[in-house]
């Protein structure tokens, strides 16, 4: 019976089951999105989230801890300089999964993972879209308005004239 064991073994046992969310997480770190198997994503979502957080505060105790779980020192140097440094302000939710359809050769679900704040697609190569508040409305972000170059050009029209 499994009655509230709410884990993916993803069929495989504890150590390969390890290393290989390892070795993902590694690769999502220093590659900032990599494709897998939708179980694999989301599995890889559970590990990585928390090592994330943890880095947000640097620390020899926290880079101790996700260098016990990721067993790679570049990984660890790259999540604490570079990726805590753009979800530093953010609360949660550091990764997307993006459903891509199904593998040719066994017709498996596969999917996107990707560290949010690196996609610069859907930011529009922007920090930050949008802010939520604690009960999840979003405010928007003000903006530049984009009168002052049309006043410019204004300008050097009515001085070629």
């Amino acid at each position: 019976m499994r009655h509230g064991k709410k884990f993916n073994h993803l069929s495989r046992q504890k150590g390969h089951r390890a290393a290989m969310l390892a070795n993902m997480a590694c690769s999502l770190i220093e590659h900032k999105r990599i494709n897998t198997t939708v179980a694999k994503a989301k599995a890889l979502k559970q590990f990585v989230e928390p090592l994330v957080t943890k880095s947000k505060e640097d620390t020899t105790h926290n880079r101790r801890i996700c260098f016990s779980y990721l067993r790679n020192k570049y990984a660890v140097t790259e999540l604490f300089r570079e990726v805590a440094a753009k979800v530093g302000d953010r609360p949660g939710g550091y990764t997307r999964i993006i459903k891509l359809g199904n593998r040719l050769g066994d017709n498996a679900d596969m999917a996107m993972i990707e560290l949010v704040d690196f996609n610069t697609l859907y930011n529009g190569g922007k920090k930050e879209v949008k802010k939520t508040t604690r009960r999840g409305k979003a405010k928007k972000a003000e903006s530049a308005t984009p009168e002052a170059p049309a006043a410019e050009t204004s300008e050097n029209t009515e001085a070629t004239e």
